[in-house]
């Protein structure tokens, strides 16, 4: 998938990513203000997440509870030093669960990363759109 979009058609853009993937364990790359929290706020409620949805950027995750009785974990390794601070927090475990994991800065845990996972990738445009590519 490769398109481009406006915010107004944010909800659309999300629906078509949760049905189009075949693996839960999503990495978003982009620069800062792309918008890729957005789109995993978008995304989670969705998704029927029924808690605040906030980024995780200082607790590194957030565990968000949904309508349907599952889970959602949102990473953001934007602020990590080294990949120790991500193992101690049991990434493992998070990605061997069944449940959605959205990863925002997943460069930067590259070691770590499983390698059934989603590349989703982010730009601002000169119009002002952003364009996201899925691999």
């Amino acid at each position: 998938m490769n398109k481009n979009y406006t915010l107004d058609r944010l909800p659309i853009i999300a629906s078509e990513i949760i049905s189009s993937v075949k693996n839960k364990k999503l990495l978003f790359y982009g620069p800062m203000g792309v918008g890729k929290t957005t789109l995993i706020k978008e995304m989670c409620n969705q998704l029927g997440v029924v808690d605040p949805i906030t980024s995780p950027t200082f607790s590194l995750v957030n565990e968000y509870n949904t309508s349907k009785k599952s889970k959602v974990f949102h990473f953001d390794f934007y602020r990590i030093e080294n990949e120790e601070e991500v193992l101690d927090i049991g990434i493992e475990e998070y990605f061997d669960s069944s449940y959605w994991c959205f990863i925002e800065w997943p460069n930067n845990i590259e070691n770590l990363l499983p390698l059934d996972v989603v590349h989703i990738h982010l730009s601002i445009l000169d119009s002002g759109q952003r364009n996201v590519q899925i691999k």
